[in-house]
């Protein structure tokens, strides 16, 4: 998350037409790369241990959970719905991290894969926030360092309390995809577009294959 946020930093380099081109196409790459922890990583291991109702109820209040949340910072005008996207997949994939370390899984792949993913969705959130005006470049990339932190206390707490509740993993899974499924589409995909420009969207095919070859692999 922070060294998407360092090379967020990073404005004015290119020309602006590039630019401009660039950050669709990294905004497009964290929306596949989202997909792909929902679709390759969240749902899967959520269904492998919750029942039909429980695992619909899972998801459904994610996505309601979220959309109540946008309608919030809406209303106070705060623009942050791809951070709270972007956290939304750090947080129970770093639990998952934990608990797959403590049953013995490869935890150190799926460690790579969830750094890779929070790449273009740290640029992603640096952009946002900073396009609001609230905040200083330094006071972001100090936010996005210590939200990095939460990765390895999730993983603590994954390993060392969850690793036995696997039901409460799966449903915490469940509802970070239907959060995360909710806010690709309300707030990242429409912004992906741009008039007369057509390769911003192989951001997200890229983003999403990131996903594949973590799972293949």
């Amino acid at each position: 998350m922070p060294a998407g946020a360092l090379l967020a930093c990073a404005e004015g380099v290119f020309p602006a037409w590039l630019d401009e081109e660039l950050r669709h196409g990294v905004l497009a790459m964290g929306a596949g790369a989202l997909l792909s922890a929902v679709a390759l990583v969240l749902v899967p291991d959520g269904l492998a241990e919750l029942g039909i109702l429980s695992a619909c109820g899972s998801f459904l209040a994610g996505a309601l959970a979220f959309m109540a949340l946008d309608i919030w910072l809406a209303r106070n005008q705060l623009p942050a719905s791809q951070l709270a996207s972007m956290l939304s997949d750090f947080v129970p994939e770093s639990i998952a991290l934990g608990t797959t370390a403590a049953l013995g899984g490869g935890s150190l792949l799926l460690g790579v894969l969830v750094a890779v993913q929070n790449f273009p969705e740290g640029f992603n959130a640096y952009r946002e926030l900073r396009a609001a005006g609230h905040y200083s470049r330094k006071r972001l990339l100090v936010m996005f360092t210590l939200m990095a932190l939460l990765g390895p206390l999730m993983a603590l707490v994954g390993y060392y309390w969850l690793a036995q509740y696997t039901a409460l993993v799966a449903g915490i899974m469940l509802f970070a995809a239907g959060g995360i499924l909710y806010s690709v589409l309300q707030d990242i995909a429409p912004q992906v577009r741009m008039d007369n420009a057509w390769a911003p969207p192989l951001g997200g095919i890229f983003g999403f294959m990131i996903g594949m070859l973590g799972s293949m692999l």
